[in-house]
């Protein structure tokens, strides 16, 4: 009886002990099944979390480009990239000493750089006047996780990039070039804040082409997005969220009729996404403001497939290559059998126009301005695929590019978490914005957020300076290096040049407090853990050149930005498509 009894009393003690455990799991949310969602996910569940992640599409990858591979930096260039490309094993192939710098492709002739320097130049002296401007532009900022340090620095942000080119007086051909390189790596140059612009620039200051395009990822983006999605136990796709309620103890997520619960969410969505999620408590004026009017570079990429590679007689073009005709930013690479494909990505205002037409309209658009020069393109042409992010609902563009004002208003405010939601995606990373490094990297630090939350950290939000002590700063910076007189052109021994005459700074408004705890929802009980959905291969995701100007060779997209980061080489494309040095991904 007395054996009976003291087993009995070892399983009830072994019973209230597992509870014990469970109890103590530590369990999250993340929303979004793109790169940077990935990444959260990933690492969270390294550290043994329960993690449940929730992705809308019925794929996984986020925003992804079409290329069959797609140029990365090496460790200096995207530190974070090339540790997961080494943890995952993923192959790699060294770049081609040819690609490594951009070709021109002008009215239909093809220029590598060195061959515009002798063939044409005054384009090639026009370039290199730009991008000793740019330079200097990038260097009047000291550290590119604070850009508008000053007063002086401010009133860029209030200056649009469209504006200061005018003020170059490039010659046309130059002008054509340089407009679609920015549009390529941003959007228009009309949409794009200056300061933006001139912090990007710095970021990527004295990064080498050759560390930007060190290597190919075989593959592109996508093999990376399913190297995570492997290590992931609970995917849901095809699972929108409608609602976010947050209460003191925990956070729900609402898909369709069916509640999800947890400790903690990580929201990896495009801004233009999240404007769908209804949260609760709402958002304050700032966050709402910053969902609505932040601007996204528009992006559409088109694939051309022929069966020959049909500019091969005139020209061996390879890697990215910037047009003067309206095609866009082309990216040449091998296809199977000997053919070739050409993928093209349109850009800024040039995407918008195109929103009109249809698939087959837009491509036959791009074949018309193709046969012009390459009359074997039609007979040549096999087939397209199409990728439009500019008219996507849920993106809204390709990724975040700041337009004047913007950066005064919304900058690194997705950094901070809000009571138990911690944001990622490209868009939150303030070095490396539309960039695969950027996404990445993103997706780290809401994880590292989360495990503080859960250990009791509270993040405060950062202060605006006072606008005296900027206005002080930018007296002392603008006597010291005569800051808009260098910009701008001309010396103190020329005639002035006219002032700028720039919007009063804007400080950003002051965080509105926390809002107070609301009651608990109704107790939902939490779905048992989905199995790993086999994910559909992941899309690319739309790479964006690394935001280095022309002459010092970033990129936006790639996204990364390397000088003066918080303790990080230098980055973007930018992603912000698969035809540049990286990929832009949520």
């Amino acid at each position: 009886m007395s054996v009976g009894w003291l087993r009995a009393c070892a399983l009830v003690m072994l019973g209230l002990f597992s509870v014990s455990a469970l109890a103590k799991d530590k369990t999250a949310i993340v929303i979004g099944g793109g790169v940077s969602g990935l990444t959260a996910a990933y690492e969270l569940q390294n550290k043994g979390w329960q993690v449940t992640l929730l992705e809308a599409k019925s794929s996984l990858g986020g925003r992804s480009g079409m290329a069959t591979s797609e140029w990365i930096g090496n460790d200096k260039a995207q530190p974070v990239l090339n540790k997961y490309v080494s943890t995952f094993k993923l192959s790699t192939t060294p770049a081609p000493e040819f690609v490594r710098t951009p070709g021109y492709l002008i009215d239909g002739v093809y220029y590598t750089a060195a061959d515009l320097a002798t063939k044409d130049p005054t384009t090639a002296e026009a370039l290199k006047r730009y991008e000793k401007t740019v330079d200097d532009l990038a260097r009047s900022i000291d550290d590119p996780t604070n850009p508008s340090a000053n007063s002086t620095l401010h009133a860029l942000d209030q200056i649009n990039v469209s504006n200061w080119l005018d003020r170059l007086s490039l010659p046309a051909t130059a002008r054509q070039l340089v407009n679609q390189q920015i549009r390529t790596r941003y959007d228009e140059p009309s949409r794009i804040s200056l300061l933006y612009f001139a912090q990007q620039s710095r970021v990527y200051r004295g990064v080498s082409d050759r560390d930007l395009r060190a290597s190919r990822l075989v593959g592109g983006s996508p093999v990376l997005a399913q190297a995570f999605v492997k290590q992931l136990k609970t995917i849901k796709t095809s699972s929108p969220v409608s609602a976010i309620v947050q209460d003191k103890d925990s956070v729900t997520v609402k898909v369709g009729s069916v509640g999800y619960q947890a400790d903690y969410v990580v929201l990896a969505v495009p801004l233009r996404a999240l404007n769908k999620i209804q949260m609760t408590p709402a958002l304050d004026a700032q966050h709402l403001a910053a969902i609505k009017g932040t601007n996204y570079g528009w992006r559409d990429q088109i694939m051309l497939k022929f069966k020959t590679p049909v500019w091969e007689p005139k020209a061996r073009m390879s890697g990215e290559i910037y047009s003067n005709t309206g095609l866009g930013m082309l990216w040449i690479e091998p296809a199977l059998k000997g053919g070739a494909n050409v993928v093209i990505n349109l850009s800024g205002d040039n995407a918008r126009v195109m929103q009109a037409f249809g698939d087959k309209q837009m491509v036959d658009q791009v074949l018309i301005r193709l046969h012009a020069f390459y009359p074997q393109a039609r007979g040549s042409f096999t087939g397209y695929e199409i990728r439009r992010y500019s008219t996507d609902p849920s993106m809204g563009g390709a990724y975040l590019a700041f337009g004047p004002g913007q950066i005064s208003k919304f900058w690194r405010l997705w950094e901070r978490p809000i009571q138990r939601v911690a944001f990622a995606g490209e868009h939150t990373d303030a070095l490396y914005p539309g960039t695969l490094e950027g996404a990445l990297r993103s997706g780290q630090r809401a994880a590292s957020q989360v495990e503080d939350l859960a250990a009791g950290k509270s993040f405060e939000p950062a202060k605006a300076a006072p606008v005296a002590a900027a206005a002080a700063a930018g007296a002392v910076a603008a006597k010291k290096g005569n800051f808009f007189t260098n910009l701008f052109g001309g010396s103190d021994d020329e005639k002035k040049p006219e002032p700028v005459k720039a919007p009063e700074p804007v400080a950003p408004p002051a965080p509105a407090p926390a809002p107070a705890p609301v009651a608990a929802p109704a107790p939902v009980a939490a779905p048992k853990p989905a199995t790993p959905v086999k994910a559909e291969p992941a899309k690319k995701a739309p790479a964006k050149t690394p935001a280095k100007p022309a002459a010092k060779a970033e990129a936006k997209k790639a996204p990364a930005k390397a000088p003066a980061k918080k303790a990080e080489p230098a980055k973007k494309p930018a992603a912000k498509p698969a035809a540049t040095t990286e990929t832009k991904a949520q």
